[in-house]
């Protein structure tokens, strides 16, 4: 085997200047597309300071939007300008500990949460408040901070726009959960007496989206129902799906769900105008020059 070639003074003096600074990588512009940690260059072996410094920065704050608990007193300030009544509830997971150890617990109501919703039906004084069209449930979840920042701003879009419509939808109080997970809206949903139900809930951080707020329907919600029976938007926030196409998105799953009588993998989002299936001509991005 031969040995490599010697370097030469100069290389070996070039080496050591590139190992004093940050050696940038090509593909670092294509961040001007993604959140994405790529092209991160490098100091000699090693990531450059900054960047390793941003990364522990995210990660801390995806671990803060797990464990910082949800202010239900300011949450619930901001819902009651266009919310006659609010719930507040509860999972059958005690405590932030017992949640993240117990998913199943999260997926329930306790019991004196569900004495509250059976106490509000039979008080309900007419048959227009007996059954309603659609029960809104907001969830800390994964991320109480996706909520804090998200669930009210969203809502203002999507009432703003159900209320624009020629067919009246029915409401129920908005109910305020802690502890919960997406599958205990079904069982609000079931005892609201709701055709559908719409579970606002953080998702789990990840290292670039620690405030990430997702929106799950169901149509005919009661308890038992598995992911396969739901539809899900993804993202909601100012730094990925808008409000605005959000809540468009929305009342088309709505709308749809309410023609079919039906949610879940049966249902699918066309809310997008240029689909793939009505292009006319398709090209190989491969081929193209």
């Amino acid at each position: 085997m031969k040995n490599s070639s010697p370097k030469t003074a100069q290389q070996i003096q070039q080496q050591h200047q590139d190992n004093g600074k940050v050696v940038h990588n090509p593909w670092r512009q294509l961040r001007s597309f993604t959140d994405a940690r790529i092209g991160l260059g490098r100091a000699g072996i090693s990531l450059p300071t900054a960047e390793m410094l941003a990364f522990q920065l995210s990660h801390a704050q995806a671990r803060d939007a797990v464990n910082f608990p949800l202010d239900l007193a300011a949450l619930s300030e901001q819902l009651e300008d266009f919310c006659a009544s609010l719930l507040h509830l509860h999972s059958q997971a005690v405590d932030r500990n017992h949640y993240l150890q117990r998913p199943d617990l999260g997926r329930k109501l306790d019991q004196a949460s569900r004495d509250q919703l059976s106490n509000y039906m039979s008080k309900a004084a007419t048959a227009t408040e007996l059954h309603h069209d659609i029960a809104i449930v907001i969830v800390d979840g994964l991320s109480s901070l996706a909520v804090q920042k998200n669930a009210h701003p969203f809502l203002v879009q999507l009432l703003t726009i159900l209320r624009e419509q020629p067919e009246p939808w029915r409401l129920a109080p908005i109910s305020l959960v802690e502890q919960g997970r997406v599958a205990i809206g079904d069982d609000i949903g079931e005892l609201l007496n709701a055709k559908v139900v719409l579970v606002l809930i953080g998702e789990r951080p990840g290292l670039s989206s620690p405030d990430s707020l997702g929106l799950y329907l169901t149509w005919q919600p009661k308890t038992g129902l598995n992911d396969a029976c739901r539809n899900c938007i993804s993202n909601i926030r100012p730094a990925g799906l808008s409000y605005q196409d959000a809540a468009q998105r929305t009342l088309y799953l709505l709308q749809e769900a309410k023609r079919l009588n039906l949610s879940g993998v049966g249902l699918k989002d066309r809310s997008q105008d240029d689909v793939i299936e009505h292009q006319t001509q398709t090209t190989n991005f491969l081929l193209s020059e």
